[in-house]
């Protein structure tokens, strides 16, 4: 086995760029493959988890992560209805130990930004409107092409390019994800003073409406309902519709109905869920992140498990240096059953919204989760 030198990525996300500055800050030529424009300047907010800002400090960034987001501890429950009465507040648990806070709202594109100006620092090269659109994995190394046309050999190929993965299907992986039954509406707005961490309301037309402060100025808000179709939906018409479905909630709400405009960036999605069942890789080539995995938002590990499959990656690829069967092994036995129990528990909290479960032990579920994932991968 020859050391391993050079290594393509297909993605520009959160996976991608995470395994692009590890790589590429130890020397390896590294070249990520995006099939975007640009850094996307649009989204709106992500809440990250303990686990995830752990990720962040091993990487180097969680100083200017601290800068961009907004830490907080805690999560508040409000029932719908005329004064948004507190139900519950409660401890969350820092899935990250206690020298991070136990979760973070920011901003998707400049989180993005942090993650591409630190790969392209490290000597990361990063190509735009260039998309891996195939590729023949051997045992030793695997050739590569962009936009139609063979690109090169590399010694390792990364599927980081998201849930309709390229990769994943010129590997032979044949998985689509698969629609959960729910649709979420998110949009980004000012935040008022009394929001200082994630609130949560169960109950009224949606099932879940909530908030996540990203910036000491800012927030974004969220519904979930049952999934639509919502493919022709102006901006305007965007803005009237989470308007209109937030009405049976109060408080901070009213601030949020205030303050929507076509400004707030307001888009819909749909939950998914899928996992790769048994290796992620075949010879050469792997996937990571959603090209892996996804999940419902329901615990917020998404960004997460990515994260980690780009820093176990990143750790056994540098390790010995060589790409062998047994750092496949070690792979595998670190990742699949660890992604898989989220994207299970993930989706059996959104099963049990949608069949209306009040018997549901949610707290017991989501606490055996993070007591799972507070474990470093």
């Amino acid at each position: 086995m020859t050391a391993t030198t050079r290594v393509a990525i297909a993605g520009g996300g959160l996976a991608a760029t995470a395994l692009a500055i590890q790589l590429a800050r130890a020397g390896l030529e590294v070249e990520m493959f995006d099939k975007a424009e640009c850094v996307s300047a649009l989204g709106s907010g992500i809440t990250l988890q303990g686990n995830a800002l752990r990720a962040f400090d091993r990487l180097g960034v969680w100083e200017q992560i601290q800068e961009a987001g907004y830490a907080f501890n805690g999560l508040t429950l409000r029932a719908p209805g005329p004064g948004a009465v507190i139900v519950a507040d409660m401890p969350e648990i820092s899935m990250g130990g206690p020298a991070f806070p136990a979760g973070m709202g920011m901003y998707r594109p400049e989180l993005a930004r942090i993650l591409t100006d630190a790969a392209l620092d490290a000597g990361a090269r990063l190509h735009h409107a260039s998309a891996v659109t195939g590729c023949t994995s051997r045992d030793t190394d695997v050739d590569v092409e962009v936009n139609g046309e063979q690109r090169g050999t590399y010694d390792l190929l990364v599927g980081a390019d998201g849930l309709h993965s390229a990769v994943r299907s010129a590997i032979g992986i044949d998985l689509h994800p698969r629609r959960t039954g729910m649709g979420i509406w998110r949009a980004f707005v000012p935040r008022p003073a009394e929001v200082t961490h994630t609130e949560l309301y169960y109950g009224g037309p949606m099932y879940i409406a909530g908030y996540t402060p990203t910036g000491e100025d800012s927030m974004y808000a969220f519904l979930v309902e049952d999934a639509k179709e919502h493919v022709d939906v102006t901006d305007e018409q965007a803005v009237e519709i989470m308007r209109g479905q937030s009405m049976a909630y109060d408080g901070p709400w009213n601030h949020i109905r205030d303050n929507l405009s076509t400004a707030s960036h307001v888009n819909y999605t749909w939950f998914t869920e899928h996992v790769i069942d048994g290796a992620w890789n075949r010879g050469r080539a792997v996937c990571i992140g959603d090209a892996a995995h996804s999940c419902p938002p329901t615990i917020a590990q998404g960004a997460a498990q990515a994260l980690e499959d780009a820093e176990v990656l990143g750790e056994l690829v540098l390790r010995g240096g060589r790409i062998d069967q047994a750092m496949w092994d070690e792979f595998h036995e670190r990742r699949v059953e660890r992604a898989t129990m989220v994207v299970r528990s993930s989706v059996q909290l959104g099963d049990w919204l949608l069949e209306g479960r009040r018997d549901a032990d949610v707290p017991g579920l989501v606490a055996s989760v993070a007591q799972r994932v507070s474990v470093p991968a």
